[in-house]
């Protein structure tokens, strides 16, 4: 009985302080609490007070101010300033700067749902939606990325007046200066569309609407400054760059060794007070074209000219130049890999410029790196994400196409498994960085400069974008490692370096930026507690340290006992208001890996302090943890503003699986390696109590996505939303449209074409080439005429889909490719091997398949076939191929998918109907006219064979080759006349048979 009841009273106690953890009551609140709690337990049980005891002496400490700052306050404080190294002004200001958004929800451990479903989904407005359809489609039409790459170097001429007269460099400019003031989704999209069709074009556009004097002028600028440049830089008068980093400064951008002195000088004819000047800046965008040139430096003061003689040195300061100042050099290029876009240098020698140069003013001297860092998050959150999906979602496309198109032992390749693993991949990872482009603008719309969250995007965009073009590489294999004007991966293959590398290495952005400044951002009492160490009032900030330390440890101790009860129950069923059954359990995950990030994080900082700056790997997986949490409810967010279809739950689920499983993986290897062990057992057990306990997608939803990314339409429609994304286009003769109008023709006559191929795989026709397989289903009435120029007019486009490029010798000179299954080719691809094993078949008595068509063709009389070639065929025959208003519609007309899948509705076709449309009776005579003429040439090498001997062969089949080469020029049946070196049967033999089944005897 005694053990029972003290049982009984431990477990009182321990429910008793973990619901004080869960409630978060204040410390006050917390410690009466227990005082009375133990009172209870010991009159349950005197021996509870083993654990009663030590727990009432704890709370009595926290009650007597004196005495808790004596033992736990100042010991604290002391410890944590030494550990601590010291923070100059320029990373106080890097870590101050920018503000925080959803992703503070997040490391926070208790994400407020009702606040994410009330944030606005992003959408265009009517103008920007214009925008799109019209100047940007205009402009994209006029972009070829070959030719800009590989010949002018440099966009054209008029790409360059386009882009300056519409506004695309004054996207984020104001109206009252005359910029178009879109919001941070529509440059996103704007951007986006510019690099599917040309990454230099788009990175031309996105710098000055990024990191670029725009954006410093219109939130730092005087009114002066605005006035003076911002209508310029919004009709594209004025180019501008911007010069940070240099040739010993990269990824610390902070140690720029530019320099600005305070001194008098002469400007415009007068002494004025300002800055001599001297720096050298690399890797600058724009700068060979560029107007006017924003400089980063460290301004110092030595003899006081500012007034304040001991303040000399400000910090990192902004100034704005005209590039023709004096003194200034622009013009050298650099040549960056994968795009030529404008790149290169600006050095100045002792330039004296007056000090309103200053963006702001002299007020805002030293306050540059502020201003940078929060401006470099525009271009982290919108430019380099935007082209991050553009390329993943312009590959998805293209390899989704080329998949299904390509065919290998038999079957399409994206049918593998082992390209479906690649392939699904490549289709959760798209489907990821539409969802995150769409909740990371969201939060730029509603203003402010959320620097973690666009760090985040900037990282996790640009290296996923790699990830999709790198198994876009694998998948498409050759096709894709020939360079040329037909490689539609090569482009963005080759800029995957430009953005990994620009506006903050990935490595550090990962190791260092995204956990260092969302611990300092996020946290709800960091921040302030590391200002406190720092503080030269020691004594004043004690007291203040001695309130926020137990606020702190008060939110340690919740996120805990919430992690603890997660591990066990799962996490808290909190989600927004629209969750359905297929989301619910995700917003329950989050809610537990959000609870166990926020107790390991502050872990981690308790334990290791300044330490934790050098740990780069665990900082690194720090990141991933918080990153993947915004992203999975970036996905749950654009999941449920879109169609929820079938497919697009596909899509969501292998993403949101991939990305808890990675948040899992980090916490497991961030556990494995850091140093205090017994600190990462007891959290590991706190947060994962039953261990591992997601999986990365299975085998078998990797196969039903890989099925799907090779769907269109209703099937998937997810890719039909891809194309408003991207400039879309089924042009047979464009990079991009050239794969995609052979997907979307096979798409049209898919149901013949696998029919055809099944049969020729189970080798149900004689020949030994697709156009003798085709000439024989048609003998055989296994297909319509239709059907088989159908076939051949597929054949070709598929072909030439999968055609690369060759060059001359050099390397300089792009060659024609000619497609020997083009239509007007298709007849010399065909051969004699069937009739050859006929004959032989006959002379050795061995009964074949064509007998009975033979004999039932022999019925047919000469009376017949006179009536058959009344009239001409073809487009002197008045009835051919007229279009209403008298036109001829040629072949080369009735391309289109929607004509070629008219032509290919066999279930319901009706020949007696079929055979009074002109349409069909051009392709009749079309295939006919050019399949007659070639076994006509046959049909006489079988009948000379036996007078013919080896040796004359070579020139007898020298006479047949320029025959068919003259069958290709007869354009018309205004030309009849058959070679001069070939006899012409007898019209009343009516064994002989073309492709098509005529009578010989055909006037073709």
């Amino acid at each position: 009985m005694a053990i029972g009841l003290f049982i009984l009273a431990v477990i009182i106690q321990l429910a008793m302080v973990l619901a004080i953890f869960l409630l978060s009551l204040s410390r006050v609140t917390g410690s009466i609490t227990v005082l009375v709690t133990v009172v209870i337990t010991a009159v349950i049980s005197p021996w509870s007070l083993i654990l009663g005891l030590p727990m009432a002496l704890l709370c009595l400490v926290l009650l007597i101010s004196s005495v808790r700052q004596s033992l736990i306050t100042k010991p604290v404080y002391k410890a944590l300033g030494g550990a601590m190294p010291s923070m100059s002004d320029t990373e106080r200001e890097a870590l101050d700067a920018g503000t925080s958004w959803w992703e503070k929800e997040l490391f926070m451990g208790a994400p407020n749902w009702d606040t994410f479903a009330n944030y606005p989904y992003p959408q265009l407005s009517e103008e920007e939606q214009s925008f799109i359809d019209n100047e940007v489609e205009v402009l994209c039409g006029m972009l070829d990325e070959w030719k800009i790459q590989h010949e002018d170097k440099d966009l054209s001429p008029e790409a360059w007046q386009f882009i300056k007269a519409n506004g695309f460099l004054g996207l984020i400019i104001p109206k009252e200066f005359g910029g178009l003031d879109f919001s941070s989704y529509a440059q996103s999209r704007i951007m986006s569309k510019i690099a599917s069709r040309s990454p230099t074009a788009a990175v031309t556009c996105m710098v000055p609407n990024s990191l670029g004097p725009g954006e410093l002028l219109m939130h730092y600028g005087t009114d002066a400054q605005k006035q003076r440049w911002l209508p310029g830089l919004a009709k594209g008068d004025e180019v501008p760059c911007f010069g940070l980093t240099g040739p010993e400064a990269g990824s610390d951008a902070g140690a720029i060794p530019d320099t600005g002195v305070v001194c008098y000088g002469m400007h415009e004819g007068a002494q004025v007070l300002g800055l001599r000047m001297n720096f050298s800046k690399r890797w600058i965008t724009l700068a060979p074209v560029a107007t006017v040139v924003g400089l980063a430096f460290k301004m110092h003061d030595p003899e006081g000219l500012l007034g304040d003689p001991k303040k000399t040195d400000y910090g990192i300061t902004c100034a704005l130049v005209p590039a023709n100042h004096e003194g200034v050099v622009t013009g050298p290029r650099h040549n960056p890999i994968g795009s030529p876009f404008m790149n290169g240098t600006v050095d100045g020698k002792d330039v004296f410029i007056p000090l309103d140069y200053i963006i702001g003013g002299v007020e805002n001297a030293g306050r540059g790196w502020r201003m940078l860092m929060e401006c470099l998050g525009v271009g982290r959150g919108i430019s380099l994400p935007a082209l991050s999906t553009s390329a993943s979602e312009m590959t998805y496309l293209s390899v989704g196409a080329f998949a299904k198109v390509r065919e290998q032992f038999k079957i399409s390749v994206g049918k593998f498994e082992g390209v479906q693993d690649a392939t699904s991949r490549m289709a959760s990872n798209t489907y990821m960085l539409e969802a995150f482009r769409h909740l990371v603008t969201c939060g730029l719309n509603q203003g402010g400069t959320p620097s973690v969250m666009t760090a985040m995007a900037k990282y996790y965009a640009t290296e996923t974008m790699r990830s999709v073009i790198n198994d876009g590489m694998d998948v498409v294999g050759g096709r894709a490692v020939q360079m040329g004007p037909r490689n539609f991966l090569a482009t963005p293959y080759q800029a995957i370096p430009v953005s990994i590398t620009v506006e903050g290495a990935n490595i550090l952005t990962r190791s260092l930026m995204i956990f260092g400044q969302g611990a300092m951002r996020c946290h709800p009492y960091l921040f302030d507690e590391l200002q406190l160490l720092q503080s030269e009032d020691k004594e004043a900030a004690t007291k203040e340290f001695d309130v926020l330390f137990f606020k702190h440890l008060g939110y340690t101790f919740n996120r805990g006992a919430k992690a603890f009860i997660a591990g066990y129950v799962g996490g808290s069923n909190n989600a927004p208001s629209f969750a359905d059954s297929f989301t619910r359990p995700y917003y329950k995950h989050i809610n537990r890996l959000s609870a166990g990030f926020a107790l390991t994080a502050d872990m981690a900082l308790g334990l290791l302090a300044g330490d934790l700056k050098r740990k780069e790997m665990l900082s690194g997986r720090l990141s991933d943890i918080h990153s993947h949490l915004f992203i999975a409810t970036a996905i749950l967010q654009f999941y449920e503003h879109g169609s929820k279809s079938a497919s697009e739950r596909l899509h969501a689920e292998v993403a949101l699986q991939n990305s808890l499983y990675t948040i899992q993986e980090a916490f497991v290897s961030f556990f494995a390696n850091f140093p205090n062990r017994l600190a990462a057992n007891v959290v590991s057990f706190v947060t994962f109590p039953s261990g591992r306990i997601f999986t990365p997608p299975s085998d078998e939803l990797k196969r039903q996505l890989g099925d799907t990314f090779m769907d269109d339409f209703a099937a998937n429609p997810f890719r039909d939303y891809l194309k408003t994304m991207v400039y879309y286009n089924t042009d047979a003769d464009d990079v991009t449209g050239r794969m995609e109008h052979a997907y979307q023709t096979l798409t049209s006559i898919e149901p013949l074409w696998q029919k055809f191929k099944k049969a020729e795989h189970q080798d149900s026709f004689e020949g030994l080439t697709f156009e003798d397989h085709v000439v024989h289903a048609s003998q055989n009435e296994d297909i319509t005429e239709e059907e088989a120029e159908v076939l051949i007019q597929y054949n070709a486009i598929r072909f030439d889909s999968l055609l690369t490029d060759v060059f001359d010798e050099h390397l300089s000179q792009v060659q024609e490719r000619a497609n020997p299954h083009s239509l007007d080719n298709a007849v010399q691809q065909l051969t004699d091997y069937a009739e050859l094993k006929s004959a032989a078949q006959a002379r050795n008595g061995i009964a074949t398949d064509s007998d009975a068509l033979d004999d039932d063709l022999n019925t047919f009389t000469d009376a017949d076939v006179s009536t058959s070639t009344d009239k001409p065929t073809g487009d002197a025959n008045p009835d051919h191929g007229y279009e209403v208003d008298g036109d001829v519609e040629m072949v080369a007309e009735q391309d289109t998918v929607e004509e070629v899948q008219a032509q290919t509705d066999f279930e319901d076709s009706d020949p007696e109907t079929e055979a009074l449309d002109p349409r069909y009776r051009d392709a009749e005579s079309h295939l006919s006219e050019r399949m007659s003429n070639n076994h006509r040439l046959n049909k006489y090498n079988a009948e000379n064979s036996d007078s013919v001997d080896s040796a004359d062969k070579p020139d007898h089949f020298d006479v047949v080759n320029d025959s068919v080469q003259k069958s290709n020029n007869l354009d018309s049946i205004e030309n009849p006349q058959v070679e001069d070196n070939v006899e012409k049967p007898s019209s009343s033999d009516s064994k002989w048979r073309d492709g098509l089944r005529r009578d010989e005897s055909d006037n073709v």
